[in-house]
């Protein structure tokens, strides 16, 4: 690579690329805290329990590991590998 050829490529890449700023201006805060908002909003809001919402293809795909497993018993080393 010559002389010629790096000063094309540093002109190429000033033209392409902003010049950085010195001082980045920093990201505006908010006007006010949001913490305690999130605890009253966390104390106020019962816990959620958790559901077991399967559709049918759920219990296909379950039933065919299984029967898989049954078939061929040596491939559960590799089912649980993928897991």
């Amino acid at each position: 690579m010559n002389a010629h050829d790096e000063n094309r490529i540093k002109h190429l890449l000033r033209q392409a690329l902003p010049p950085v700023e010195a001082e980045a201006k920093p990201a505006p805060e908010p006007s006010i805290d949001l913490w305690p908002a999130v605890l009253r909003r966390l104390d106020t809001q019962p816990a959620a329990q958790p559901r077991l919402n399967w559709v049918w293809f759920d219990w296909a795909l379950l039933a065919g590991v299984l029967a898989v497993t049954v078939a061929f018993p040596a491939s559960i080393p590799m089912l649980l590998y993928y897991l």
